[in-house]
């Protein structure tokens, strides 16, 4: 009886972390093309002026996400000791199938939980700071790494003082096509 009542129970919280989960996918913002009205979050600036991948942080009960020029802006915003929003997805833009450097596209995002980032390459992001370059393929991101440098990570292992420390810009040259 007790072994019955104990399955019992297991099966019930099984269920219930399943639905959760389930729902908090379904919860979960689509992304949002990216237009002339589109300002950075930290510049003000317009994000189609900008070259190299964008961001796009949901944040819970906000109806419009937060833009930023550059992906490291966004993971800075991210991992942000100071950040204490809920934030429900952050879309990157998937270098592996954008036009180029300059024209990453409107619509071409990829949730930056599922995404393998290249840290260290010579690439510059739309601010003249070292861009981390998103990609969904894995091979495509080792491609971009063997070509410019850097090494591929997830999000969860980019360090926060890689996208947290002062950048100097003296050291940072301007980006060539990828």
């Amino acid at each position: 009886m007790k072994t019955g009542l104990l399955i019992a129970l297991l099966g019930s919280i099984a269920l219930v972390t399943g639905c959760t989960e389930n729902a908090s996918q379904a919860d979960k913002p689509a992304a949002i093309a990216l237009t002339e009205e589109a300002a950075g979050h930290y510049c003000q600036m317009v994000i189609l002026e900008h070259d190299g991948p964008k961001a796009q942080a949901h944040l819970a009960g906000l109806p419009a996400p937060l833009w930023f020029s550059q992906v490291r802006d966004g993971i800075a915003y991210l991992k942000s000791p100071e950040q204490s929003a809920e934030l429900r997805v952050l879309y990157v833009n998937d270098m592996g199938v954008a036009k180029s450097w300059s024209d990453p596209g409107p619509d071409n995002w990829i949730d930056a939980q599922s995404a393998y980032f290249v840290v260290g390459s010579d690439a510059v992001g739309g601010m003249g700071a070292p861009e981390l370059a998103p990609f969904s393929d894995r091979a495509k991101a080792e491609d971009f790494a063997h070509r410019r440098g850097g090494e591929v990570m997830r999000l969860e292992d980019i360090p926060a003082e890689t996208v947290l420390s002062p950048v100097e810009f003296d050291a940072v040259k301007p980006d060539a096509s990828s």
